[in-house]
């Protein structure tokens, strides 16, 4: 048996998954249930306060992040129009059959697609999974699986949870992306983690 004597930061403690980029790790951030958004903080490995939700629209799946991925040059790389990758790790968004209610869980996820989210810019990639052992989701390969409800209300929720009335948008959603493209996306994040842990721990030594 191994286990950890601390807690480890979600981020850089975690592992990507079983079988990455097809099963990944996911440690989720914000439920549908939430008012409020939640997101890591990058020092500490808690969950922080970032805003109230702005907007009536709440997340429609669990939503959180790849551990050990970074959007960095070889993210933006992969989306027209990006100039730079958002600097974050990768964005996941889990379907889940039975209502999960708690953030700050770890789960496994079966890679389907992704959304292309462009933001002021800087590529900011969706990931769409599924819960990998939730058995009304086995039969979901591909984000075509999917109900066209469940993509349309992915796609509504981050084009809206940022703007108010009057506001001009800058955030662009480009069609959905299958598994294939959302595997390339994964590596590139990966790849992108790697070299970013490299760069410092060169400057820490």
């Amino acid at each position: 048996m191994s286990f950890d004597i601390s807690r480890p930061h979600p981020w850089h403690g975690l592992a990507v998954g079983p079988d990455p980029p097809n099963r990944v790790n996911a440690y989720i951030e914000i439920t549908p249930f939430d008012l409020v958004k939640y997101e890591i903080d990058k020092e500490t490995g808690y969950l922080r306060v970032d805003r109230p939700q702005r907007t009536s629209s709440l997340p429609p799946t669990l939503y959180g992040f790849i551990p050990r991925t970074y959007c960095g040059p070889r993210v933006a790389e992969g989306m027209d129009g990006a100039k730079v990758g958002d600097g974050d790790p990768l964005d996941i968004c889990v379907v889940s059959e039975r209502p999960i209610s708690r953030a700050e869980v770890i789960l496994e996820a079966r890679v389907i697609g992704g959304l292309p989210m462009l933001d002021g810019g800087e590529a900011d990639d969706k990931i769409v999974a599924v819960l990998d052992n939730d058995e009304v989701w086995e039969h979901a390969r591909d984000i075509t699986d999917l109900p066209t409800t469940v993509v349309e209300r992915l796609r509504h929720y981050f084009t809206t949870y940022k703007v108010l009335p009057d506001e001009a948008s800058n955030v662009h959603l480009g069609p959905a992306y299958g598994r294939d493209h959302a595997a390339r996306v994964i590596r590139a994040a990966m790849d992108d983690y790697e070299a970013l842990r490299a760069e410092m721990t060169g400057a820490v030594s």
